[in-house]
């Protein structure tokens, strides 16, 4: 006990007991300042300051730019990169479901459905009250001039609209028009019976969406020529481009060939397709 009690005196007067800390001018000895501590007091002191360098130190990693050098840690330009690229990924996104149901709709070109024209049921009742026998439907000279010229015109202009460029489309091939564009029977097409291995040329400018094989249809071909305009070729023998492929107006794209399980001879089956309608090819393209 008085062994253990001796160590424990030995240990605390090692702690408490004080030193002087003097500082001497080294020319003159003359004493400028001095100060009593003991081990304990340095022991304290050390303690604090470490923890004030540790505080500093976090304070100085957490709010200034140095902290973007510490490995691991996340700049702030990689954030602002990060964030960006969140707002693109969306917008990807974006594109992405668009040109899904981009594709959907060419799928019902070629599988040939057709949804029904949906009317305003409003604008024809109003039509339908008007009385028709009070109404003067007999067009003046000037207004009979008047449609004769536009309809020379316009007569091979698909687009209606003024700020629409003249868009003039190329006949698809050399040949006689055989069974004509029929939408009470579903044949949305024109069909053009052509010499064999007679060349299949492009409508108008444009970029070929799909070139493929069909069971029914053989080798198809479809371009969009922008403007919600496109042009389906189908029962080819051999396609000459390929998906992606931008084309000219009069360019040799296809041949004309018997493909397919729906076809009785070498023909062409020719499509035009507005807006994601049907229309007549032969009211804007001079096959003769």
């Amino acid at each position: 006990m008085n062994k253990k009690e001796s160590k424990r005196q030995r240990i605390s007067r090692k702690l408490l007991h004080k030193y002087r800390l003097v500082v001497l001018n080294d020319d003159t000895f003359e004493e400028r300042f001095s100060f009593k501590l003991n081990r304990l007091n340095v022991f304290v002191f050390s303690a604090f300051f470490a923890l004030f360098l540790i505080g500093i130190t976090t304070l100085i990693i957490a709010f200034t730019p140095l902290r973007e050098y510490i490995p691991g840690y996340s700049s702030t330009a990689l954030k602002n990169k990060a964030t960006d690229l969140a707002y693109t990924t969306d917008s990807l996104q974006q594109v992405v479901a668009m040109n899904e149901q981009y594709i959907a709709s060419i799928r019902r070109v070629l599988s040939g459905d057709v949804t029904t024209v949906n009317f305003n049921r409003d604008s024809i009742l109003e039509a339908a009250k008007v009385d028709i026998s009070e109404v003067d439907l007999n067009p003046s000279k000037a207004d009979s001039l008047l449609r004769d010229q536009v309809e020379q015109e316009d007569k091979y202009n698909i687009f209606e609209s003024d700020n629409q460029k003249n868009f003039v489309l190329f006949p698809p091939v050399n040949g006689t028009l055989t069974d004509a564009y029929d939408p009470n029977n579903k044949h949305f097409a024109v069909d053009i019976v052509a010499a064999k291995d007679a060349p299949v040329k492009a409508v108008a400018d444009g970029t070929v969406i799909f070139a493929s094989w069909t069971t029914d249809t053989g080798y198809v071909m479809i371009i969009d020529h922008g403007n919600n305009l496109i042009s389906a070729y189908k029962h080819n023998s051999s396609l000459s481009k390929e998906q992606g492929d931008l084309v000219s107006s009069g360019e040799v794209i296809a041949i004309v060939g018997n493909t397919g399980e729906l076809t009785t001879g070498p023909h062409l089956h020719f499509e035009l397709w507005s807006d994601g309608y049907p229309i007549d090819p032969s009211q804007f393209i001079d096959f003769d």
